[in-house]
């Protein structure tokens, strides 16, 4: 009797995954096509790839269960996918994997402005949170460059931030409770619409896993009143080192902006030609937004103009109204997407202390001729989360191999100042490798044991996160 050749055996397994999570989720829900996967083969890095053997579309936490309980029957590793703008490669699929996507379950599920919070299914995105509510005169704080498209799930997923962060901090900041859905279907309710739930800090434990542990569907989100007003402050420097040097004595001094944005020549000069926002001819400048009353605004910027002035400013440009603010954000909210005319580029995410930005931004400088690649610099600056976009080209034999190796110098650099890998894209595929830079086996250990528990057969967004040789031994000895 012929035996099946080992295509047909993994044709026939295929067709059985799929011919259950069918029966479970309604006929539109589960996409198999080939064509129709290639969309889901990567997420916002781009450079890598990989067809997944199919996608899942629930609406519910109902059905998330089920596909969960399905695939872990099945052993088939799953990897829940957001809005898909991870930028370290956090939802790139395998070939034998299914994506569990989250675009469908994005409705406000309740408001609470007495208690300030707001329940939302995870696939809403980050702007829309805000959106729902602003008509009250109230606002979802983090804010994420990518904040038009991203959603709660994946800022849950990466701890994600935003211009904004300095003052209102981070999504651990801002998050409340969520319903998670672990791999083996059952369903688990950590915090609710309060502050600081009993026993143990399961909630900081998921903020941030990036979809290791479980599916977030649903989340409690802080939300605060509109501030009175709001202002932001331009200012442009004759170098990246006195820029840095600026940011480190306006933190130094006491004075809490809402925002302070970094933005070198490079990117001053990609997103002039992009979208003419009207930035000032220098090498770096920064947007540093202040609100409050007026009385506040006018201190606070009073205090920054004093010690801008003490690093020889280009300019120092203060909006007066709406459309001079409008202008002044305009280049920074349009970076990455200005920078994508001037060819690929490779946007890494390292955070480092304040006080180091000078002579980070100097070593960046010397790593860029080392290698022969430009550095644009463009990050929130006023909590050390440095966002260097590497710019290569694809195409050319060996270059983009030479942008990974300086990317890994970068982000080495930032752990031997005092900082860390990431700030909020994750680390993902990108980053997995320099895990061993900044953790000791032993801490590694300690985070992979938190898996074992919530993930036992390790099939929640496989090798993501930990060292491949590491990952590798670990699903072995399941």
């Amino acid at each position: 009797m012929d035996m099946p050749s080992p295509n047909a055996r993994v044709l026939a397994r295929k067709a059985e995954i799929v011919a259950r999570l069918r029966a479970a989720l309604p006929a539109d829900a589960v996409i198999d096509a080939p064509e129709a996967t290639r969309a889901y083969e990567c997420d916002a890095l781009s450079a890598y790839r990989c067809a997944p053997m199919a996608v899942v579309l629930p609406r519910t936490t109902a059905q998330v269960a089920a596909v969960l309980k399905i695939c872990a029957a099945e052993g088939v590793p799953v990897v829940p996918r957001g809005a898909g703008t991870s930028l370290a490669g956090g939802a790139m699929p395998s070939a034998d994997s299914v994506v569990l996507g989250l675009a469908r379950m994005n409705r406000v599920l309740e408001v609470d402005y007495a208690d300030r919070v707001i329940r939302v299914e995870a696939g809403r995105t980050n702007l829309s949170v805000t959106g729902a509510i602003e008509g009250e005169g109230w606002f979802y704080a983090p804010d994420p460059s990518s904040q038009l498209a991203c959603a709660i799930a994946g800022n849950i997923a990466m701890n994600s931030g935003g211009a904004h962060c300095l003052k209102y901090g981070v999504t651990t900041n801002n998050l409340l409770g969520v319903t998670l859905v672990t791999m083996a279907g059952e369903v688990v309710e950590i915090g609710g619409p309060y502050a600081d739930a009993g026993g143990l800090d399961l909630l900081g434990l998921i903020c941030g896993s990036e979809g290791q542990l479980g599916v977030v569907t649903e989340a409690w989100l802080r939300i605060l009143p509109k501030p009175e007003g709001a202002r932001p402050v331009l200012i442009g420097f004759s170098a990246n080192e006195i820029a840095g040097a600026c940011v480190a004595d306006i933190i130094r001094a006491g004075v809490l902006p809402v925002a302070i944005e970094f933005m070198d020549r490079p990117c001053i000069v990609a997103t002039e030609a992009f979208c003419h926002a009207g930035y000032p001819d220098c090498e770096a400048l920064l947007i540093v937004e202040c609100e409050g009353s007026e009385a506040e605004i006018a201190e606070q910027l009073g205090l920054i103009r004093e010690i801008a002035a003490r690093h020889d400013p280009v300019e120092f440009r203060e909006a007066r109204d709406a459309e001079e603010a409008r202008r002044i954000w305009l280049g920074r909210k349009s970076a990455f997407g200005a920078m994508g005319q001037m060819g690929d580029y490779m946007c890494l995410d390292g955070t480092i202390p304040v006080s180091s930005l000078p002579e980070v931004l100097r070593r960046i400088g010397a790593l860029s001729r080392e290698y022969g690649l430009e550095v644009a610099n463009v990050f929130h600056a006023g909590d050390g989360n440095m966002h260097p976009l590497i710019l290569y080209n694809a195409n050319a034999p060996g270059e983009q191999e030479r942008c990974e190796a300086l990317g890994a110098e970068i982000l080495k650099l930032c752990v031997a100042v005092g900082g860390c890998l990431t700030g909020e894209h994750g680390v993902g595929i990108e980053k997995r490798d320099l895990m061993e830079v900044q953790f000791a086996p032993e801490d590694l250990e300690a985070q992979m044991r938190v898996k074992d528990v919530f993930d036992p057969g390790w099939l929640l967004n496989p090798a993501k996160v930990f060292p491949l040789h590491v990952s590798a031994a670990r699903r072995g000895a399941m």
